[in-house]
């Protein structure tokens, strides 16, 4: 009969131990198993040079279970020479007290009792993690962690974003989250009954995939200098606000998109929600004059006028039964086309525009970007407003000739400039350099060969028109002593959001050097206080363009500007 017990016990044995056809040993492992998160390193966030705009870098929180040094009072301890020594809990709260700046009753609170898991210290450099661990203090261990920090601060602030506890909140780290995230890993291991981990049983690890860096055409000195103008005429105004936008002609590339009110985002609950995005790229206005220059170039590259063209201008103009007036009174003036452009007329801009039909003013509106996206990477990008042209009532079909009836943002005008100045090229506007793996390999994102919008003939004669403006009109608040400029100054009514206006919107577009362009400056300022005849947005235009080229080793222009008669 025993024999008969001994061979069931072993047959049932055998089966659970060996062939286990329920699975219950496998099933016993699963349920000491446990399994914790091993957060990704997020990537970077570079300026052209190089420098951090954002980072994250590796930390570490201090944990304890606590029941792995219940009922004692010293432990057994390897010293650097190989040999054992017993060490009191005394002597090890002194040196972990030593080590965090905690004192020892904090330290006893936190690390003695009966909890499976609490804290001892959150986000420790690796540094103070190894000499923690050194103390080898039973159940005390190291969970790795992140520090997201943004060195520059504000600087770039709206461009960068931010994290928030439910992760990214804005801007780049918003946008491009699934390239700086990276992949988070895991540990595995296996616990006792009484909960503590088994040391030599299953231990399984997924590696970490650490998040790629971006490196973005901005740069930091630059923006500094840029946000620190504008915020300074932004309150000599006492305007709304103001923002700078600089782009590399023949790149494309933003150098500089600096607002008047930037978030940092180490502190981003300090500035007002609406003040936290890039208002370059996110909030559009009626442009003003400065669309004029797109009249001008669809007018000369349809061969309806050239530059030195002449008109007969009263300071009222009629056509359809709608009547335009220019800024000022003024007799009969002979002008020619650049001196329209010039002086800032809108008469003579309808005049010149109303021999493109409605069709083709749109055509070459939306050819120069007005009304498109312009893929920045940035959230709350818009495109601007522009009606189809059979939306156009008898009035708007002219008034977008001269910049009101439509929106457009501060980059739109810089792309618009940027065409001109680029030979009649436009480029997509790039904010995102390239991408650098967590192996340190760049990778350099394409902008493309850009889209021809007009010859390089008409370019060239818009260019000179431009120039004329800065010598012989309403730009000279903007010319530079050693550097020949061509711009264009813009003033529209900003709408009130209860219908009608309460403001304006006041801007200076402008490229340097005119005789090798390479560069383009945009500023805008809305709704400044005061007499308008006062406010000169070319002045910030003058020290931001004066510092984009020194930065950037421009020789000085030779010869004297290239100009268009403005009368006949």
């Amino acid at each position: 009969m025993a024999l008969v017990l001994l061979t069931v016990l072993g047959v049932r044995l055998f089966q659970v131990q060996g062939l286990d056809p329920e699975g219950k040993a496998e099933a016993a492992v699963a349920n000491r198993l446990v399994t914790t998160t091993v957060p990704a390193l997020r990537g970077g966030i570079l300026d052209a040079n190089g420098n951090y705009l954002a980072r994250s870098v590796e930390r570490f929180d201090i944990v304890v279970d606590q029941r792995l040094s219940q009922d004692k009072d010293e432990y057994p301890r390897r010293t650097a020479e190989g040999e054992w020594e017993d060490v009191t809990f005394d002597q090890a709260f002194e040196e972990l007290s030593a080590i965090l700046g905690q004192d020892t009753a904090t330290l006893r609170g936190s690390i003695l009792g009966e909890k499976g898991f609490n804290f001892v210290a959150k986000t420790v450099t690796p540094e103070i993690r190894d000499k923690v661990l050194a103390v080898k203090f039973p159940g005390v261990y190291a969970d790795r962690t992140t520090l997201r920090t943004y060195p520059s601060g504000a600087v770039a602030g709206s461009i960068v974003g931010f994290l928030g506890t439910e992760g990214a909140q804005e801007g780049l780290e918003l946008t491009q989250d699934s390239i700086l995230a990276g992949e988070a890993g895991s540990k595995t291991y296996e616990i006792g009954g009484d909960g503590i981990r088994i040391p030599y049983a299953t231990n399984e690890d997924v590696p970490v995939k650490d998040g790629d860096s971006i490196k973005l055409t901005i740069d930091q000195d630059l923006q500094w200098y840029a946000q620190q103008t504008i915020a300074a005429q932004t309150r000599e105004y006492n305007a709304e606000w103001g923002n700078v936008v600089v782009v590399e002609v023949e790149t494309g590339n933003v150098l500089a998109m600096a607002e008047s009110t930037t978030v940092d985002p180490n502190n981003p609950g300090a500035t007002e929600a609406d003040s936290r995005k890039a208002r370059s790229v996110t909030d559009s206005f009626e442009p003003g004059s400065t669309t004029k220059v797109i009249t001008m170039a669809a007018a000369i590259e349809e061969g309806l006028i050239t530059p030195t063209s002449p008109f007969l201008i009263q300071s009222n103009y009629t056509v359809d039964g709608q009547t335009f007036k220019d800024a000022y009174e003024h007799g009969t003036l002979q002008m020619t086309a650049s001196g329209i452009l010039a002086n800032s007329l809108n008469t003579g801009t309808v005049m010149v525009g109303e021999q493109l039909s409605p069709q083709e003013r749109y055509d070459w509106m939306r050819k120069f970007g007005i009304g498109t996206e312009l893929g920045t990477g940035l959230n709350g990008e818009t495109s601007g407003l522009l009606a189809k042209p059979e939306q156009w009532d008898s009035r708007q079909q002219y008034t977008v000739l001269f910049g009101q009836g439509l929106t457009q943002t501060a980059l739109h005008t810089a792309m618009v400039y940027q065409t001109i100045a680029n030979d009649g090229v436009r480029l997509p506007p790039r904010l995102v350099n390239s991408t650098i793996d967590a192996d340190g390999e760049e990778h350099v994102i394409d902008n493309g060969d850009g889209t021809r919008v007009v010859s390089k003939k008409t370019a060239e004669e818009v260019q000179r028109m431009l120039e004329t403006v800065t010598v012989e009109g309403s730009g000279s608040s903007g010319a530079l002593e050693k550097y020949r400029v061509g711009a264009k100054t813009g003033t529209a009514e900003a709408p009130s959001p209860n219908g009608g206006y309460d403001g304006v919107t006041v801007s200076y577009a402008g490229i340097a050097p005119m005789d090798d362009p390479k560069y383009v400056v945009v500023v805008t300022i809305q709704r400044p206080k005061g007499d308008l005849y006062y406010v000169e947005p070319g002045k910030t235009f003058q020290k931001v363009m004066e510092q984009v080229l020194t930065t950037h080793n421009v020789a000085p222009s030779t010869g004297e500007p290239d100009i268009y008669p403005i009368e006949y």
